[in-house]
């Protein structure tokens, strides 16, 4: 099974476009992008504090974003004079292009959002996890495997894991249970070079 032949099954964006992958690696866009996803839509004002930059900064940004097909204009709230944005997918994902300059800038991206998610973890021990009930701590946690795969098996296993959560990801907001919240998924996916395979099992 390779990659570009899974369904898309979480409904995220897919970009396939270089310039479009170089204006998301910047801090404040991917900020920006992540924010609108996971909390829904805002105005400039509403995002500055939380992505680091100006009203009118984090302004021009929404426009870029939205040059690229990433944002759009959302419903206006009770000041009718206010823009809103809204992120138009849930998610997104980006395959690695051949090309050079598609592969540079898939990588640029990459390390910015690396970078963003690098310290995830850390923030949440210290000012989430003590506030969480035993149930909730419990199963909480971390999970460092190693296996020896095919790249065609390494396909099938994130797509059966997507298959496992996209029911959750994307139904309606009205037929979540009433004790649901929000828990955050840090998947990598980092293949071994070559040089570097175990002689027997991982």
């Amino acid at each position: 099974m390779e990659r570009d032949r899974r369904g898309n099954r979480l409904g995220d964006i897919e970009i396939t476009d270089p310039k479009a992958m170089r204006a998301l690696a910047h801090p404040v866009r991917l900020a920006i992008l992540e924010r609108l996803q996971r909390h829904g839509p805002a105005t400039a004002t509403q995002l500055s504090p939380d992505v680091g930059a100006t009203p009118s900064v984090t302004s021009w940004h929404l426009r870029h974003l939205a040059g690229f097909g990433l944002v759009r204009d959302a419903e206006r709230g009770e000041d009718r004079r206010e823009r809103r944005w809204e992120a138009v997918a849930r998610g997104f994902r980006l395959d690695m292009p051949q090309d050079g300059e598609g592969m540079s800038a898939a990588r640029a991206l990459s390390r910015q959002m690396f970078a963003r998610t690098a310290g995830v973890p850390q923030r949440w021990e210290t000012e989430t996890e003590p506030e969480l009930s035993p149930e909730w701590r419990r199963l909480a946690g971390v999970a460092n495997t190693g296996v020896v795969v095919t790249a065609d098996e390494l396909a099938a296993i994130e797509d059966a894991f997507e298959r496992v959560i996209a029911p959750y990801v994307t139904r309606d907001p009205s037929d979540r249970p009433s004790d649901a919240r929000t828990v955050r998924l840090l998947r990598y996916y980092l293949p071994e070079g070559e040089g570097r395979q175990p002689g027997g099992t991982a």
